[in-house]
């Protein structure tokens, strides 16, 4: 038997199959889709197998050093998928691959240092003796970081072959086990023990125990020894009479533990009945169609997700439901799990490495059959899928900027096809391409237009800046915002201010000479934060201390300008000193848990004031919440990107849906600079359509999507001639290559021109039907990769990207 397998390697000379001999011990139990540790060159590496065979082209093959899954961590489709991937996003196989399992089943690759003759090792080398004090061998990383002054010796010692380095495949997975007990023998026979156990009633009482339960039922040894106070050695004296029979258990890490309560399904408005309608056609039929729910904030398209997925796990089938990562709320899972308890699974990045590789495990054994997460969630491996909701679907956050640069709503549509299940994509706000696509008739289109509670859209206020300035307000608070605060404190309800930058001051200029402190990696500049009293790159982590003088003129007129959500924090205490304050962002979430402790207190009603970025714009649902206040309107308005109008939009309009959701009516305030732009206008009354129209205009004229497809070819290098050059090259060759339809643009710099130490580098192509495209894409990418791989060039192709900076 033949394995073809595809090695963990990614190097485009190593971006196909190897044939591998399968042992014979390993052919009744080796499968399609599961890992297998293979000898590569002189290394061990990790291995896919995607296809087994009879005959191979090639004679003396290696074969498979061992095989780490008795079940595949991949199933047929998920193969299926992969290759699709690797040849849709031109990434490499085993990178997709990758994509679509845990971390914790990616291989670690650990070197060794073992002596190849002790006696040797201890004539010429003395002081390394030490190293092997405690064992046969030392692990490489760990002799660097502790010993760095042995490392000329140990070098020496190895080019001597006094020691040798071996590589080693370790799994990340880690299962976890706890002691169970159950009894060895049937309950009639317990009867008989009970009787000889008459001079150890401790003993007696646990035979007791037993003989309540059915046969064969087990339960954890430490709940019996805290049930019935009894030790350790009472159980283990049952154990050696054969009466018990106590053994090792896998135990999942669950981070939802007895969050599960249990919710009926709500009665349907007519709109969200006549909604749910063809969805559930197509579950029944198993037809697979897009369908398009949109639905303005608070019109109860969770509901509709929820009745859909019940008639789905009624079929004996299972389903997947993305959100946005910052939309995945401890809220939003207590609705999915008080609805269906323990047949969920939760997959995002807030849960620890082993806790997402045991909810992982929970969907691959077929033990839950609903999956709530992130993008990656799209790859559980459910084998019978119904169904497959993305929630928020115009969010971002569902393309991934690294390979593979895929958009889960492609991934999703994919396994849509395979499985004939149908997909819902749910918005307030959606995508112009998925509306687009939802006028034209490619996807099924369902509205909801009113509240479920028939309780109206919060009325908006827009607030012009210029003016309160003009009025001699320089405060960040309008004196409408200041005053409506007020108002919340007063009533005991509750408000939620939007700012969409952290930090304190956005940058720091020298009032004598301009100069603004930017970051040395990157083309940016710092943002102070004020608790730490340090300057800070965004985009690489770079951190300095605050200058007492100019760097530049060394002048000491420094000053902070711009608000992060730490100064208007600030601010707020000082303004409204009773007013109890929340601040969400990065810096404040970084620990595990935090957000949903953040989240918990302000629902409790512990603060009248919940203060944020992005991560408090969606998912969240605050009966007491009336008021909602966007600080500055229009700071993704002026970004350099064709996708700013419409980003803009659709915050506004997500931020203001959580005010006013239940019985209290609900106020917005959104300041801005910009107040006469479309996009501030039309999200005050939240008017999709007549942004749809005009947006769309906007997008033709300019040749932008829907009406053209683009794709971008980035390159980065420490020298900026060097990365321009090969742009340049590229944007040429991709001319000669293309039909006259087809418009590239480039080389130009990007917005942020320089990001760690590298420059950035662009060209775009904007097309309509360009069968070529692939092809060149495909020659372009393996040229880069094999020429300039040594010299530190990285060429990337985003196609159909969601941002161009």
């Amino acid at each position: 038997m033949i394995a073809e397998i595809i090695v963990d390697l990614a190097n485009s000379q190593v971006d196909r199959p190897f044939d591998y001999k399968v042992p014979k011990e390993m052919e009744t139990i080796i499968e399609t889709g599961s890992r297998v540790i293979v000898p590569f060159g002189s290394q061990k590496r990790l291995g896919y197998v995607i296809g087994l065979k009879e005959m191979s082209n090639y004679s003396n093959l290696k074969p498979i050093a061992s095989l780490i899954d008795e079940t595949p961590v991949l199933t047929p489709e998920l193969l299926e998928l992969g290759h699709w991937l690797a040849r849709e996003t031109l990434c490499f196989q085993v990178t997709a691959y990758q994509a679509m399992l845990p971390a914790a089943l990616k291989a670690d690759y650990k070197k060794w240092l073992h002596p190849r003759n002790m006696q040797e090792l201890e004539t010429e080398y003395p002081d390394l003796l030490a190293l092997f004090e405690g064992g046969s061998r030392v692990e490489w990383s760990v002799l660097q970081r502790n010993h760095p002054d042995l490392l000329p010796q140990v070098t020496q010692a190895i080019r001597k072959r006094v020691l040798e380095i071996k590589s080693a495949v370790e799994d990340r997975a880690k299962v976890i086990t706890q002691k169970a007990v159950r009894s060895a023998i049937p309950k009639p026979e317990l009867a008989k023990h009970l009787e000889h156990t008459g001079r150890a009633p401790k003993q007696q009482a646990v035979i007791r125990y037993f003989m309540e339960l059915s046969d064969g039922e087990e339960r954890w040894l430490h709940e019996v020894m805290d049930a019935l106070q009894v030790g350790r050695a009472v159980i283990r004296a049952l154990v050696e009479k054969g009466i018990l029979l106590e053994y090792e258990k896998e135990v999942y890490r669950d981070p939802y533990e007895g969050q599960a309560g249990a919710t009926s399904p709500l009665p349907l408005t007519e709109e969200q009945a006549r909604a749910i309608a063809p969805i559930l056609e197509d579950i029944d039929a198993k037809r697979h169609r897009v369908h398009l729910c949109h639905g303005v904030t608070g019109s109860g398209k969770t509901e509709i997700y929820l009745q859909a997925i019940e008639k789905v796990i009624k079929k004996g089938m299972e389903a997947i439901v993305l959100v946005p990562e910052i939309s995945l709320t401890p809220q939003m899972v207590k609705r999915f799990k008080n609805r269906f308890g323990s047949q969920v699974a939760v997959l995002h990045s807030g849960l620890s490495q082993g806790e997402k590789y045991d909810e992982w495990r929970k969907i691959h054994r077929g033990e839950v059959s609903v999956a709530v997460g992130a993008r990656s969630a799209v790859f559980a491996p459910f084998t019978r899928l119904g169904l497959i909701i993305i929630d928020e679907e115009h969010e971002s956050s569902y393309k991934q900027e690294e390979a593979p640069r895929y958009h889960a709503r492609d991934v999703a549509i994919f396994r849509g096809r395979y499985h004939q299940a149908p997909i819902i994509l749910g918005s307030a706000t959606p995508s112009l391409e998925s509306y687009a696509r939802a006028r034209k008739g490619v996807y099924v289109l369902a509205t909801l237009k009113e509240r479920v509670n028939k309780q109206g859209l919060p009325e908006a206020e827009i607030v012009d800046m210029r003016e309160e300035l003009r009025n001699g307000n320089r405060s960040m608070f309008s004196v409408s915002l200041l005053e409506k605060l007020r108002e919340r404190l007063k009533n005991g309800e509750q408000s939620v201010l939007f700012l969409n930058r952290r930090g304190y001051s956005t940058f720091v200029l020298c009032r004598d000479c301009g100069y603004a402190l930017t970051c040395p990696h990157c083309d940016i500049t710092l943002t102070y934060h004020r608790k730490t009293h340090q300057m800070k790159c965004h985009y690489c982590g770079y951190i300095e201390a605050v200058p007492a003088n100019c760097p530049k003129c060394q002048s000491p007129y420094i000053r902070f300008f711009g608000a992060g959500t730490q100064k208007v924090e600030e601010a707020l205490t000082k303004l409204l000193p009773e007013a109890k304050v929340i601040r969400m962002d990065v810096d404040t979430t970084q620990r595990k848990g935090a957000h949903e402790k953040m989240l918990k207190a302000f629902g409790d009603g512990k603060a009248d004031i919940l203060l944020g970025t992005q991560m408090i714009a969606k998912g969240l649902d605050f009966p007491k919440v009336t008021l909602v206040g966007v600080l500055s309107a229009d700071t993704m308005l002026r970004l350099p990107d064709f996708r700013a109008a419409e980003r803009t939009f659709q915050l506004l309009t997500q931020v203001s849906g959580r005010a006013g959701r239940h019985d209290l009516k609900g106020e917005v305030v959104i300041q801005t600079y910009a107040p006469e732009h479309y996009s501030i206008q039309l999200s005050a009354v939240q008017d999709y359509l007549a942004f749809y129209d005009q947006e769309m205009v906007n997008r033709k004229r300019r040749g932008y999507p829907p009406f053209y497809y683009i794709t971008l070819i980035s390159v980065t290098h420490p020298s900026l001639a060097r990365a321009q050059a090969v742009t340049d090259q590229v944007a040429r060759y991709l001319r000669k290559r293309l039909s006259n339809q087809a418009v590239i643009l480039g080389p130009v710099a990007p917005a942020i021109a320089k990001i760690k130490d590298r420059y950035r580098s662009q060209c775009m192509i904007k097309y309509k039907n360009e069968p070529e495209l692939a092809t060149a894409l495909r020659n372009i990418v393996e040229h880069y990769q094999q020429a300039y791989v040594k010299e530190g060039l990285t060429l990337s192709v985003d196609i159909n990207p969601n941002a161009i900076m």
